[in-house]
């Protein structure tokens, strides 16, 4: 039998949906509710007015689940995150020259402005949709009375992106990285490699 330990406790604090559901010591520490914020009528108008700009949406693939609605935030993938890794990929590269995600977004904030939204896009096929204020700077509130520095590293850090907020914000030493072996890369350099050094230097005196 092969036994898994789950993300949240292997860390001090764990954060989903941007720390609208967060951790401390693997125990709920704090969850915040789109549902109870928005309220139920704004919600279904929303959730119908994107399932319709979905279905008259013409792209060259759409698989299924198209809304992921989860605790604190809507995630929206015009292609539907059922889709391959492959499709994935295919789809990322058409989204960056037509800018599906980004005119879905336009049309949404038109229609919307109202409800007091943030759109954001991130990772290759969705974006998210949620209060403002409720972006990853959300969790900060959690650990910047923990830890005297706070590094974050991200790969949509420019604006508009899901990483942008939480990157620029003062509280935290931001860092823009573009894979995992970037940001091991980066970590390796900025955390591993000096502490290395020192203790090699204290060794040879």
């Amino acid at each position: 039998m092969i036994m898994t330990i789950a993300a949240k406790d292997q860390v001090d604090f764990f954060f989903a949906e941007n720390g609208l559901v967060a951790y401390k010591e693997g125990k709920i520490l704090a969850t915040e509710s789109l549902k109870t914020w928005l309220g139920e009528d704004k919600l279904k108008e929303l959730l119908n007015y994107i399932l319709h700009y979905v279905a008259d949406l013409d792209i060259p693939i759409k698989r299924g689940t198209f809304i992921e609605f989860r605790n604190g935030m809507l995630n929206v993938s015009p292609i539907g995150r059922n889709c391959s890794q492959e499709e994935r990929d295919e789809f990322e590269r058409f989204d960056q020259g037509a800018g599906v995600r980004k005119n879905f977004i336009e049309a949404l904030k038109q229609k919307f402005g109202h409800l007091g939204l943030t759109y954001s896009i991130g990772g290759q096929i969705s974006f998210d949709i949620f209060p403002q204020g409720w972006d990853k700077t959300f969790c900060l509130q959690y650990v910047e009375k923990e830890y005297d520095e706070i590094h974050f590293f991200g790969d949509k850090t420019y604006e508009g992106g899901n990483d942008y907020e939480i990157y620029q914000s003062p509280k935290t030493i931001g860092h823009a990285v573009n894979s995992p072996i970037d940001t091991i890369g980066q970590c390796r350099e900025l955390f591993i490699n000096p502490q290395q050094e020192a203790l090699h230097g204290t060794m040879s005196h």
